[in-house]
C-alpha cells in the first residue's frame, strides 16, 4: 500500500492514529529560501521552530514505541532540532549521521559544504534495528570478522541524484534512493508502515514500493504528487545510488571454497537492489581472484572458515 496525500505535514500527521507507524523519514524544508513551487521555504526564526516542534510532536504521537525517526536538516537549524527531539520531546538519541556527497555549493571564502546531517532518534529504548540488512563488505577476510559485513557507521557516502540521471525529478532537494534504502532496511521490516511527512519527489514511496513496505506520504504541491505517482508506475531498474563500498571485495579470500561461497553471497547480501553495480563487482572479482561460478543460488548464512 503506497498512499501519497495532498496535505501539509501537520494536518497529515494529525490524521494518523496513535502508535501506528513503524518508521518516519522526514526531509523538511531547511528554511533557506528554496522555491518548492507553491510556497517559499522561508519562515521567521521562531516561527520555524514552532512549526518544527508541532510536526515533531505529532511524529512522536503516531510512532510505535519500537519506532524510529530520521530527520534531514541543514546546519542552521540542526542543533535546534536536536534540542527539540532530545530535551523537549524526550526521544532517545541514537545517531547523528553525516551524509557526505561528492558535489555541492562552491565557495571562494570558507570551505565548500559537502554534507547534510541526519538525526536518528527512537521513541523508546526498545527500538527495532536490523543491522544485517545494512552491513557493508569487510576489507579483509579474517576468521574474527563477520563476513556478512561491517556496520556502515555514521558517515554515509552517496552521490547526489545528478540532473543527467533518469530518475531525476523537478525538485530542488531530491534525495538518493540508496540513502533512503539504508534507513528503511535498518529500521523496518516487510509490511511495516513508513511515513514521510514531506514527500517531495516521492523517493521514500518508491523505495518502500520496491522493499515491500507500506507507505503514507504528505505533500502540499500537487505537481510533485503527480510526478511521484508517475515515478511509482515506472519500471524498476534498480535504485539510483549505491554506497561505493558495496562492491568492495575482501582481500585474502585464499581458499577456493570459501571464496566462491562468499562471492555468491556478496551479490545477494549487498547488490540485490543494485543491478547497475553488478558488472563492476564481477569485473573486480575476476581481476582479483579469477573466474568463479557466481550464477548459482547463494547460501542463506555464511559458513566461512568452518573447515579451516
Amino acid at each position: 500500500m503506497i498512499d501519497i496525500r495532498i496535505s501539509d505535514a501537520i494536518e497529515g500527521l494529525n490524521s494518523l492514529s496513535d502508535n501506528s507507524v513503524d518508521l518516519i523519514i522526514a526531509d523538511p524544508p531547511y528554511n533557506l529560501g528554496k522555491d518548492y513551487g507553491n510556497n517559499h521555504d522561508l519562515k521567521g526564526f521562531e516561527e520555524y521552530l514552532v512549526f518544527s516542534r508541532e510536526w515533531l510532536n505529532e511524529s512522536k504521537r503516531v510512532l510505535k514505541p519500537s519506532g524510529t525517526i530520521y530527520v534531514f536538516m541543514g546546519v542552521r537549524f540542526i542543533s535546534y532540532l536536536y534540542d527539540i527531539l532530545d530535551r523537549d520531546l524526550q526521544f532517545f538519541f541514537n545517531s547523528w549521521i553525516c551524509w557526505h556527497y561528492t558535489q555541492g555549493m562552491g565557495k571562494t571564502k570558507g570551505f565548500s559544504p559537502r554534507h547534510d546531517d541526519i538525526l536518528m532518534f527512537n521513541k523508546s529504548k526498545e527500538f527495532n534495528f536490523y543491522l544485517d540488512k545494512v552491513r557493508v563488505p569487510q576489507k579483509y577476510s579474517r576468521a574474527r570478522n563477520n563476513m556478512r559485513g561491517a556496520n556502515p557507521g555514521d558517515v554515509w557516502l552517496f552521490s547526489h541524484v545528478h540532473y543527467c540521471n533518469e530518475n531525476r525529478m523537478k525538485h530542488p532537494t531530491q534525495k538518493p534512493e540508496g540513502l533512503i534504502e539504508r534507513m528503511i532496511l535498518a529500521s523496518s521490516q516487510k509490511g511495516d508502515l513508513v511515513v514521510d511527512p514531506f514527500m517531495g519527489s516521492g523517493t521514500t514511496a518508491r523505495v518502500c514500493q520496491q522493499l515491500e513496505r507500506k507507505c503514507i506520504g504528505f505533500e502540499l504541491n500537487e505537481e510533485y504528487v503527480k510526478a511521484a505517482n508517475q515515478r511509482l508506475a515506472a519500471p524498476f531498474n534498480g535504485f539510483d545510488s549505491v554506497d561505493e563500498r558495496m562492491s568492495r571485495i575482501p582481500n585474502d579470500l585464499h581458499y577456493e571454497k570459501i571464496r566462491n561461497e562468499y562471492l555468491k553471497n556478496h551479490i545477494n547480501w549487498f547488490l540485490s537492489n543494485h543491478p547497475d553495480a553488478l558488472d563492476g563487482f564481477l569485473k573486480t572479482a575476476y581481476e582479483k581472484y579469477g573466474y568463479f561460478n557466481w550464477n548459482t543460488t547463494p547460501v542463506a548464512q555464511p559458513t566461512l572458515f568452518d573447515e579451516y
